[in-house]
């Protein structure tokens, strides 16, 4: 017999293994690689997705790693900017390059038809070679060569089929800066990976996020044809089913906690790999999604679980040296929700505010 999961227990397995049920004592780079990667194309959302997942969390740890070049943020997932680990960077830059050039192809394959898309490459890597250069600085060294081209075009092939990384400032806390490119090998002083293990990537991945299904592992790499390998994974994991018969896959021993497990709230960056690493969102999402107010250009956004689901959003303000914590539920929320909610948003402020001169917490009716 085939056990069946619902919702609240595919709910508390996923915020467990996420640490979101509880603040963890582990240094950020270890719950970097253990969340195989964070979603990072907002350079501030690493940090907070740090700081609402373990204790004594700063801004610093995180900026050294980033300095120090043992994190690096690049495009790996879905061709999204994600922070990882150096040895991450090297071994899953490799693994996912065949979805980046799937959708380099699909976006820009027309505008550079009849193009030797191999010298593009070998130019590019030359340029990066000499330093590491902006995208605006790229386009008019290689429309120099391609005059008939379109010289954004011509960038862009370099940023989807070239192993690259965003080297700081940006990245860095309370730092600004364009998005610097530079060549993954070259920063990092090391070779990608010759050989990756797929196999291992998805074992990774059902470690911090599943149970789940292919397709669920899919969604979160932007891979296709997973299923091959969930099969061959298959006599070293556990079957299960979703209340909606599908089938889910996971390690033996991986946690599940009790699905009456409480959930405190929680404040996540706009961009989290908890919300978007399934194709069926559901043991999360329990109405959609809904875009949280605009926070201005010194401020930023984020989502909020509430008894493990996501049911607000938050924006922070930093008008004339005061820092704003607006909440936004989508539900009206108990008073026991609310009350954890204020504080847990204090906690907020102290951290990606401190240096404001007061705080101020608003909640606003359900929308």
């Amino acid at each position: 017999m085939v056990e069946v999961l619902g919702q609240h227990a595919l709910n508390r397995a996923l915020l467990k293994r996420q640490m979101l049920l509880g603040r963890r004592k582990l240094s950020a780079d270890e719950v970097i690689e253990h969340l195989v990667g964070m979603q990072a194309q907002s350079p501030k959302d690493p940090y907070v997705g740090l700081w609402t997942r373990l204790e004594g969390f700063g801004h610093d740890e995180l900026a050294r790693l980033i300095l120090d070049r043992h994190a690096v943020r690049g495009p790996l997932m879905r061709t999204t900017v994600h922070l990882v680990s150096a040895r991450d960077c090297l071994t899953m830059r490799p693994l996912v390059q065949p979805v980046l050039e799937r959708v380099f192809r699909g976006q820009f394959g027309r505008d550079l038809a009849g193009v030797d898309l191999e010298v593009v490459v070998t130019a590019g890597r030359a340029l990066l070679e000499e330093r590491p250069r902006t995208r605006a600085e790229l386009r008019p060294l290689l429309k120099k060569r391609w005059l008939d081209h379109d010289a954004g075009v011509l960038a862009h092939a370099i940023g989807y089929l070239v192993p690259l990384v965003q080297v700081p400032p940006r990245g860095v806390w309370g730092k600004s800066g364009q998005a610097t490119l530079a060549l993954t090998e070259s920063w990092l002083g090391r070779p990608l990976e010759r050989d990756p293990s797929l196999d291992k990537l998805v074992m990774r991945y059902l470690a911090a996020y599943g149970p789940a299904s292919a397709k669920d592992v899919q969604a979160w790499c932007g891979l296709t044809r997973l299923r091959e390998v969930t099969e061959r994974l298959r006599p070293r994991l556990r079957a299960f089913r979703d209340e909606n018969e599908r089938e889910l896959l996971d390690l033996p021993d991986a946690l599940r906690p009790d699905p009456d497990t409480p959930a405190p709230p929680r404040f996540l960056p706009e961009y989290d790999n908890v919300l978007l690493s399934h194709a069926d969102r559901s043991r999360i999402y329990t109405g959609g999604y809904r875009p949280p107010p605009h926070a201005g250009k010194d401020g930023f956004i984020g989502n909020v679980l509430v008894d493990g689901f996501f049911r607000a959003a938050f924006t922070l303000t930093r008008p004339r040296g005061q820092a704003t914590l607006l909440i936004t539920p989508f539900t009206r929320l108990p008073k026991e929700d609310t009350d954890a909610l204020m504080s847990e948003g204090a906690r907020l402020l102290n951290f990606a505010a401190a240096d404001a001169d007061t705080h101020d917490i608003q909640l606003a009716r359900p929308e």
